[in-house]
């Protein structure tokens, strides 16, 4: 997965890594000049011929910072292209996987693979890579250099050090990564911790465990940290160990170089610039230690990454939807469904139970079909099912005579309208998440906005085609505008059916109030009717409502149900409820028993079945005139 960034991105690196070659080579003159410097200050050279060095080291100096920049620039800018588009093939990646992967990862540890673990690859591929060929180049031509300029022999003696620092940065590397992916780990569970902690506040608060939440949050935050210092305890060790080696070949330089001008084998200014070619090689010895810092970590990152990248989702389009409808009316024919969910880590429900047994119903176009049940006993599952959140076997089930599998999911999708239990709403205006399954609003004011500064610049820059292009462009952004005031008029028409509008108008800034995370800032009763405001909106052939009336007065329920009736006609709705009062005016009423089909039929035919639905009415019945009394 990586390579495959790298190779696209080849020309930079190479061209990155040439001038990162010359402005090390560049480098090299640096203390020769210096030397020849001294050497010519020892032997009486003039001031002109001292400033025309001084002047070829400023001029190689100046080459040297332009270089840096080249190389920074076509080098750091690819590792960050990287990150950017990996960052966007990894959440494509993501949000494409089927139900089955999100309940068995959790969300703190995604996050996780997102800011830390992108951070680190970018890491190896940028400063790493500089760190790693800057060293390799420099010490190659630094150490020969100092034989073809001072002394092998010298050079040799200050050599031999090195030698320990690449068996010590061999351990360093396999030691780092093995820890580097359990600080990881680490980082992930603490990250899940407070993304839970956070999300359930309001839990946390209800049963007054802000205390117990804080003690699990410091046994998660002392085990990020102990996985923290384990890599920096590694640190330590390794980085002052390189700055004694380093050491030991500088003294090694001063008493055998010192040894050499003495005896007239070397010059003073060769001695000067071997000196300086010796605090050369400290920037290679200490980059050697980083470099392999990160890319063990980059590598343990990419592990996980590219671990998400071989998950492959299990709901996709197969051969059989190619030939697929383009839309759907609504029929829909279920024969003997049955299903059980697999066994998956993290997953509540028991494989062993069948979640769905046997069921066979016919719901024609337009039909409204109830479920009621105990809870557990299904209803949900059905309505997963039948947006394909899994999958069944074949002729299971089918819309307007094709199986499921038969019809694109994009299709499939774009014809059911699904009110699901958890009503999440995102972090915006109360008319974006409205409008969410149509258009986004915000969307279409930023184009109304970049046109007007378009606008602007054209008017400006072209003062003589003012006539022809307010005529155009008049027309062209007034288009936008009703299009957006067209959507406002469709998305307070859907509010007005799902009884949120006046609780809309009520706040300050009406539609463009903005909920908090998963709408906790408003009520459960105006999250409800929210969502089915946006699936009202939607318009589309098959409605499903699971238990989204759960939250709202029965004067409410009346009115979004005479509200659907009149809606609906002519489409298909399935709804999910626990009350009587919510469902008995649907043709067909479904009640499921452990997944079975118990009892179906009209209200009055079940009623005068007497069973389980009967009980049920007479109960809840009971209960309202105890409400009354």
């Amino acid at each position: 997965m990586i390579r495959n960034y790298i190779r696209k991105y080849k020309y930079s690196y190479l061209i990155g890594m040439l001038i990162l070659l010359a402005v090390d080579y560049l480098g090299l003159y640096i203390p020769q000049f210096t030397g020849e410097v001294t050497d010519g200050l020892l032997g009486g050279m003039g001031m002109k011929e001292v400033l025309r060095m001084i002047g070829r080291i400023l001029l190689v100096g100046a080459g040297m910072a332009l270089g840096r920049f080249g190389w920074r620039y076509f080098i750091f800018g690819a590792a960050r292209k990287i990150e950017y588009e990996l960052r966007g093939e990894m959440f494509r990646h993501l949000s494409g996987l089927s139900m089955r992967y999100y309940n068995e990862h959790k969300t703190g540890d995604l996050m996780a693979h997102f800011t830390n673990d992108l951070g680190a690859i970018r890491m190896s591929m940028g400063p790493a890579v500089i760190s790693t060929f800057d060293a390799i180049v420099m010490t190659v031509m630094v150490i020969a250099k100092m034989i073809l300029h001072v002394s092998f022999s010298l050079t040799l003696l200050a050599c031999i050090p090195m030698l320990f620092i690449l068996a010590g940065g061999i351990y360093y590397g396999r030691t780092a990564e093995r820890r580097y992916d359990e600080k990881q780990k680490a980082f992930s569970d603490m990250t899940d911790q407070v993304q839970e902690s956070i999300s359930g506040i309001r839990v946390i608060k209800a049963f007054v465990q802000e205390k117990m939440e804080r003690e699990a949050f410091a046994r998660s935050n002392q085990n990020n940290r102990d996985k923290n210092l384990r890599v920096v305890k590694l640190q330590a060790i390794v980085m002052p160990m390189l700055d004694v080696i380093i050491g030991i070949a500088s003294v090694i330089t001063l008493f055998y170089g010192g040894n050499l001008v003495l005896r007239g084998e070397i010059t003073a200014g060769q001695f000067v610039a071997f000196s300086s070619y010796v605090n050369m090689l400290v920037w290679p010895m200490l980059a050697v230690g980083d470099s392999i810092n990160s890319f063990s970590q980059g590598f343990a990152s990419m592990k996980r990454v590219e671990a998400i990248f071989r998950e492959e989702p299990e709901i996709v389009d197969g051969p059989a939807a190619a030939g697929g409808p383009e839309q759907l009316r609504g029929r829909i024919s279920v024969r003997g469904l049955s299903f059980s969910y697999q066994e998956q880590e993290g997953d509540a429900k028991d494989a062993s139970l069948p979640a769905l047994t046997g069921l066979s119903l016919e719901i024609a176009e337009g039909e409204t079909l109830a479920i009621i049940g105990r809870t557990g006993s299904g209803k949900t599952t059905f309505a997963n099912l039948l947006v394909r959140m899994y999958d069944v076997d074949e002729g299971m089930l089918q819309i307007d005579g094709y199986g499921l599998r038969a019809i694109p999911l994009s299709v499939l999708r774009e014809s059911v309208a699904y009110v699901p239990q958890d009503n999440f709403l995102f972090s915006d205006t109360l008319q974006s998440n409205i409008a969410f399954g149509v258009r986004r609003l915000s969307d279409v004011s930023e184009e109304v906005f970049r046109e007007g500064e378009a606008s602007a610049r054209i008017f400006m820059s072209h003062k003589q085609r003012l006539e022809e292009y307010l005529e155009q462009d008049f027309f062209r952004s007034k288009s936008r505008l009703d299009k957006a005031y067209n959507d406002l008029e469709q998305v307070t028409e859907a509010a007005k059916k799902a009884c949120i509008h006046e609780n809309i108008m009520d706040f300050p800034k009406k539609y463009s109030t903005m909920v908090g995370e998963r709408g906790v800032t408003i009520s459960g009763g105006q999250k409800q009717r929210s969502s089915i405001a946006r699936a009202l909106m939607k318009d589309a052939p098959i409605l499903i409502l699971d238990d989204a009336l759960s939250a709202v007065d029965t004067d409410t329920e009346e009115k979004i149900l005479r509200n659907l009736k009149e809606e609906r006609v002519g489409k298909t709705t399935i709804i999910i409820a626990h009350r009587i009062s919510t469902i008995q005016n649907a043709d067909h009423i479904l009640v499921l028993e452990q997944g079975r089909m118990a009892e179906y039929g009209t209200h009055e035919e079940l009623l005068r079945a007497g069973g389980i639905y009967a009980q049920l009415y007479e109960k809840q019945q009971l209960e309202k005139q105890l409400e009354t009394a």
